[in-house]
């Protein structure tokens, strides 16, 4: 399929200082973590889409509050490092339901290993899917809305501040 720019939605789930995270080992970039997310279907809303991928991803069922904040991957903008789809990530701050415990789902998504809590003080020191490590923890202890992320406009891991 091809899109112009391809929504993807996340469940953004904090709990007692961790966060919880799926780990992906992939043959080209390693392993790295990324939160229940995925594309949203032309046949669900964005708030479906959130509850679907937490179950395939995490195997849970999910509370959808409100939108925590957008992140925009634009390739021409950063050398087509995650790929050539241009594609806009709304992460939603999301509770688990009752009896809901996080795992790795039967049938996972390709090169998905596992689903871990993850302490927030380690999140920076992660491989993420999208280099948004400090931007999560500056969430979590605030709980208000973050500006559009453009990940061209973040710095590298490997970056230094001057």
């Amino acid at each position: 399929m091809t899109y112009h720019i391809r929504v993807r939605v996340g469940a953004l789930i904090i709990e007692n200082d961790e966060i919880l995270l799926t780990e992906f080992d992939d043959p080209y970039r390693g392993v790295f973590y990324d939160f229940p997310a995925g594309g949203a279907e032309s046949h669900e809303s964005l708030i479906e889409a959130v509850k679907r991928e937490a179950r395939e991803e995490a195997d849970i069922d999910v509370e959808v509050g409100p939108l925590a904040f957008v992140y925009e991957y634009g390739p021409h903008l950063n050398e087509n490092k995650y790929g050539q789809t241009h594609t806009l990530v709304m992460m939603f701050d999301c509770t688990l339901k009752s009896g809901s415990t996080p795992r790795l789902p039967e049938k996972p998504d390709p090169n998905q290993t596992a689903v871990k809590w993850v302490p927030l003080s380690e999140l920076e020191h992660l491989e993420l899917y999208a280099n948004i490590g400090v931007q999560i923890k500056g969430y979590a202890s605030k709980k208000r809305n973050i500006d559009l992320l453009e990940e061209h406009k973040l710095l590298d891991k490997t970056s230094s501040l001057i």
